[in-house]
């Protein structure tokens, strides 16, 4: 419930009663790690995550594999997975050549990423935003069939020029809209977002654009990804990015952590009686093997088990919690 400050009366909240997750972890969570991870091993994640429920899993990056080594298999992995009817097995991708590799993969949706900022845009892909939306412009065009949309990295904050303005995201959009682009993800990518300036910048892009379908991708930099999505929610987004294990981090954003858990966004989910469609058990059984398969995790749900789990005492003290959450006050 809301509080309004001036009539100290309760309001219910506008929050969805659905959310759909695209799970990144085979992507965003593995391309981050120092190590190689076996090809056998993203397959196996990947068919797992298969079995959750999960409409959208972004199963790799078509990248050079200088720039991210982990992502060097991409066509091996692509190749290797056992598809599931009604599952979209996705890719990213940071220009035409990406593009056209992840096509001939068989990939029938990719996400083309540029960033709000040229600073960023420079460093993750050696090219300015506005060289980035030109080559956006030539994948529209190539003429292949590959459902194309778009991830905004550093929109609410970059690590080389601090938080773009919106005139200037309006910039990148305007065009990004002109094209015909449907889907545009707005990345917290360093994780420096906080829920005002969620719920601000998206309530003023969703008015702003009625025709895009905007998705929110949180990192947990600083703890604040769960209240982010929270904000989000408020504002009407209703599309999220997660990633198993809470696995992930940019390459190119110095200091940035995971994604938010997927197995914590849909515990707590599922407590607030929103459905995302996700099997919990099985999604908490694929985290621990990703846990053990790597050797790390980051990843609430993993430490303390599900909150269906706890006793009567703990399940009301964050049953307390959850409802602080829906709570704002109205000045």
């Amino acid at each position: 419930m809301a509080w309004d400050g001036r009539k100290g009366e309760p309001t219910m909240l506008n929050l969805p009663k659905r959310i759909y997750i695209k799970e990144v972890g085979p992507r965003d969570g593995l391309q981050i790690e120092k190590t190689f991870v076996p090809t056998a091993t993203k397959i196996e994640m990947i068919d797992r995550l298969s079995q959750c429920g999960f409409a959208d899993i972004q199963s790799a990056a078509f990248v050079h594999p200088k720039a991210v080594p982990n992502m060097a298999d991409a066509e091996k992995v692509l190749a290797g997975i056992t598809r599931q009817p009604g599952v979209e097995y996705s890719a990213l991708v940071p220009n035409l050549r990406g593009f056209q590799r992840a096509a001939a993969a068989g990939v029938k949706r990719v996400e083309l990423t540029l960033s709000a900022t040229d600073s960023h845009n420079i460093n993750n892909m050696n090219m300015t935003t506005e060289q980035s939306i030109k080559m956006i412009e030539q994948c529209l065009n190539s003429g292949l069939d590959v459902d194309l949309i778009v991830g905004l990295a550093v929109t609410f904050g970059c690590p080389f020029e601090g938080v773009p303005t919106f005139s200037r995201l309006k910039f990148v959009l305007d065009q990004l809209s002109a094209m015909g682009i449907k889907a545009v993800g707005l990345g917290d990518t360093s994780g420096v977002a906080t829920p005002l300036q969620v719920y601000n910048t998206t309530s003023r892009l969703l008015d702003a654009y009625p025709d895009i379908n905007f998705f929110f991708h949180p990192h947990n930099t600083h703890g604040n990804a769960m209240a982010n999505v929270f904000a989000a929610m408020q504002a009407g987004i209703t599309h999220f990015d997660s990633s198993v294990a809470g696995l992930g981090g940019c390459p190119y954003a110095p200091g940035a952590s995971g994604n938010i858990a997927t197995e914590d966004l849909v515990d707590t989910m599922n407590e607030m009686d929103i459905e995302t469609g996700i099997d919990i058990d099985r999604l908490l059984d694929t985290a621990r093997f990703v846990r053990e398969a790597l050797g790390h995790s980051d990843s609430a749900t993993l430490r303390a088990g599900k909150i269906s789990d706890l006793s009567v005492e703990e399940r009301s003290l964050i049953q307390r919690s959850l409802t602080l959450c829906r709570v704002s006050w109205s000045i």
